[in-house]
C-alpha cells in the first residue's frame, strides 16, 4: 500500500492585531506618518524614536508586525517580524491588507486632500514600507527607507511609479554594523543608478533611527 501524500492548504483567518500612536487625529492634523519597525522590534518602543517630530500637526502611527517571537530564545524579551521565506507571498500579501486596515481605522473618513503621508520604514521595515506603498490603497507623499539592505534592488519591491516624486530618501548610519559587512559605497551607488532622484543621506551612527537626524532633516 502506498504511504499517503503530505499537501499542504493555506486558510484565511481573522486576527487581532496592535498598532500604537502618538498624537490623535483633529481638525488640526495635516501629516500622519506611518512608523514600520524593525525585526525583533515592538512598536509601543520603536515609535519613541518619533517623540521629537510629534507637534499638534502630527499623528504618528506605528503598525506592529504580525509575527512574535521570544527574541533571545528564553522566556524574556519579546520582538516582532514582518515575514519569512514561508509562505513568502502570503505572508506579503497578509502585510499589505493589514497595513492598509489600520490606516483605514486611523484615518476613517477625513478627505486625503487635507493629510500629508509620510512612510518610514527601519531595516526589516523597509522591504515592508517599499511593498505596501507598491501595493497599498493610498498615496504616499513622502517614503523615508531606514538602514535597510535591498539585495535585488529597490525597484524588485516597488515600481518606479509609485515611488513618492522627489521625495524617496534611503538614510544610513555611515557605521551600520550590518551595512559594513557589505562594499558601502558600491551599495549606494547601485542605488543611486537604479533610482537617479533617490535622495541618499548618511550620518555618524549605528544601525537605529537617530531622533536628532530625524528631528533635523524631516520634522519640518
Amino acid at each position: 500500500m502506498n504511504k499517503p501524500t503530505a499537501q499542504s492548504h493555506t486558510i484565511a483567518v481573522s486576527r487581532t492585531a496592535r498598532y500604537v500612536t502618538l498624537g490623535e487625529l483633529t481638525e488640526n492634523t495635516r501629516k500622519v506618518w506611518f512608523v514600520l519597525h524593525g525585526y525583533g522590534q515592538l512598536a509601543e518602543y520603536f515609535i519613541r524614536k518619533f517623540e521629537k517630530i510629534h507637534d499638534e500637526h502630527t499623528l504618528i502611527v506605528a503598525p506592529e508586525a504580525l509575527s512574535r517571537f521570544y527574541s533571545r530564545g528564553d522566556f524574556g524579551r519579546v520582538g516582532a517580524s514582518w515575514m519569512t521565506k514561508e509562505e513568502r507571498q502570503s505572508e506579503i500579501d497578509d502585510y499589505v491588507a493589514y497595513l492598509d486596515t489600520v490606516r483605514e481605522a486611523v484615518l476613517g473618513k477625513i478627505a486625503p486632500e487635507k493629510i500629508q503621508i509620510t512612510v518610514v520604514g527601519f531595516s526589516q521595515g523597509t522591504a515592508t514600507a517599499s511593498r505596501w506603498v507598491n501595493a497599498g490603497h493610498f498615496t504616499c507623499h513622502r517614503l523615508i527607507l531606514w538602514g535597510g539592505y535591498f539585495a535585488n534592488g529597490l525597484l524588485d519591491l516597488i515600481s518606479s511609479d509609485r515611488l513618492p516624486a522627489n521625495n524617496t530618501h534611503f538614510v544610513y548610519g555611515t557605521e551600520d554594523e550590518f551595512l559594513i559587512q557589505l562594499n558601502v559605497e558600491e551599495y549606494i551607488d547601485k542605488l543611486q543608478a537604479e533610482i537617479p532622484d533617490l535622495k541618499i543621506m548618511g550620518y555618524a551612527g549605528g544601525h537605529t533611527i537617530d531622533a536628532d537626524v530625524l528631528k533635523e532633516h524631516f520634522g519640518s
